[in-house]
């Protein structure tokens, strides 16, 4: 049988205890960036092209006719040349390689820059082809990003390639 001495200390603990994490839940305030700044972030995953050739007309004849495929394209796909500017100065030049053992899978990047939130030009390019001489994605805008605002920059084929949002 318990003391009521006991039964009242412990109420004061647990009280305690509740009251400290009831503190900590709410009251120092987190901010994860300033308040006067915004955020870009930069998401892409993306398969790089393949270097496709079409196959002379014998070399499809020395093949078996099960392997008459018209073109011919290796496994591996190519790098992907991306490159972002923030108010014309350089803010990412990077070559991104494909993964896996034969270098056929997706190529990703993640990055994220911290602006101060205003206006902002912005700039990105990419080229998922590199024996091609050009960038065969490219997406300029003016920005206006309000403090904390978060501004992602993707790619998606469908949509026409790179886009903000």
């Amino acid at each position: 049988m318990l003391k009521p001495a006991a039964i009242v200390g412990q109420a004061l603990l647990y009280g305690a205890f509740a009251a400290f994490i009831g503190y900590f839940a709410s009251a120092p305030k987190y901010r994860q960036i300033a308040e006067d700044v915004a955020l870009i972030k930069l998401s892409i995953s993306h398969l790089g092209e393949r270097d496709c050739r079409k196959r002379t007309p014998d070399e499809l004849a020395k093949l078996p006719p099960n392997m008459r495929a018209p073109m011919d394209c290796p496994r591996e796909r190519s790098d992907i040349k991306l490159e972002v500017d923030i108010d014309g100065q350089p803010a990412l030049r990077t070559v991104l390689h494909p993964t896996g053992l034969y270098k056929d899978g997706i190529s990703t990047v993640y990055k994220r820059f911290e602006v101060k939130a205003g206006k902002h030009r912005l700039a990105v390019r990419m080229n998922d082809k590199l024996t091609r001489p050009n960038f065969n994605f490219v997406k300029e805008a003016e920005i206006d990003l309000a403090p904390a605002r978060v501004l992602v920059i993707d790619f998606n084929p469908d949509q026409g390639g790179l886009f903000f949002k």
